[in-house]
């Protein structure tokens, strides 16, 4: 049975070696990222990292792209010193990813790897404590061409500095957050994009609609690419694992057949998938 990966890269090649013992996986990344144009505000947000209570990394792009500057190590090592800011995970891959470039485990909150949910209403229950009135958060996320923060902007919560860059990414944290008294700033660390393909990544998409393929979804965003991407293609055959509620809801929007919930680790996407068998 083959797979389809739509993780972005590099993710996608790990997880396409992970899966081949037992599936025929193959990559088709839905979502593109690189470096911003201008990366001032990410610089100024760096610099200002001893001035938060925690700093929320949305992903493991976040993590990556933050921490992609030497200087930015510096800096951080120095406000860890300072004033011991959290560095908050929604999942297990962005705490990896945050303790493989050097914060201490002891000032790293995720959702309990028992807890059965990765996101931000589950890092709330770990970290909920830890904000009093007067407490700053920074969340540091991508950004994608074109996409409506407005919402963010009413409430306060545009990126600080960041001269119109607007970042995308889930409101129910910073709302929450400034229910109980906490200012929330936003700074995008990297661009998110739909991926460019060429007749060969059209032809594998078009073939897996159809032929009994499982498509590995990890973000909604990408998912929601399938629409321009192949616009007049039905998913009325089509069958995916998404690796959370909301992922798994755009999939059927999108007019998947079959789709099932995981949670976002190896061991369980692989129930789901072998599932499906």
């Amino acid at each position: 049975m083959r797979v389809i990966v739509t993780r972005v890269q590099p993710q996608a090649a790990r997880w396409v070696q992970s899966l081949a013992t037992r599936f025929d996986a193959v990559a088709l990344p839905l979502l593109e990222i690189g470096p911003l144009a201008d990366t001032a505000a990410l610089q100024a947000a760096r610099d200002s990292w001893a001035n938060y209570t925690a700093v929320k990394f949305v992903s493991i792009p976040a993590v990556e792209f933050f921490f992609a500057s030497n200087q930015a190590l510096d800096v951080i090592k120095q406000g860890l010193e300072a004033i011991n800011t959290r560095a908050w995970a929604p999942g297990l891959g962005t705490r990896e990813a945050l303790l493989a470039h050097g914060v201490p485990p002891l000032l790293v909150d995720a959702p309990a790897p028992d807890g059965g949910q990765f996101d931000s209403e589950a890092l709330w229950l770990q970290v909920h404590q830890q904000i009093t009135s007067g407490s700053r958060v920074l969340v540091v996320r991508g950004d994608s061409p074109g996409a409506d923060d407005s919402k963010a902007d009413r409430s306060g919560a545009a990126a600080s500095g960041a001269s119109g860059v607007q970042g995308v990414g889930r409101e129910w944290m910073a709302q929450t957050l400034r229910e109980a008294g906490a200012s929330v700033d936003f700074v995008a660390a990297y661009q998110r994009r739909a991926p460019v393909w060429g007749e060969a990544q059209r032809a594998l998409a078009t073939q897996a609609a159809t032929d009994g393929s499982v498509w590995l979804f990890s973000s909604a965003e990408a998912a929601g690419h399938l629409r321009s991407l192949l616009p007049n293609q039905s998913w009325a055959q089509a069958r995916a694992v998404a690796t959370h509620p909301r992922i798994a809801q755009t999939a059927r929007d999108l007019g998947f057949a079959v789709v099932l919930d995981s949670l976002p680790t190896l061991a369980d996407t692989l129930v789901s998938i072998e599932s499906l068998a």
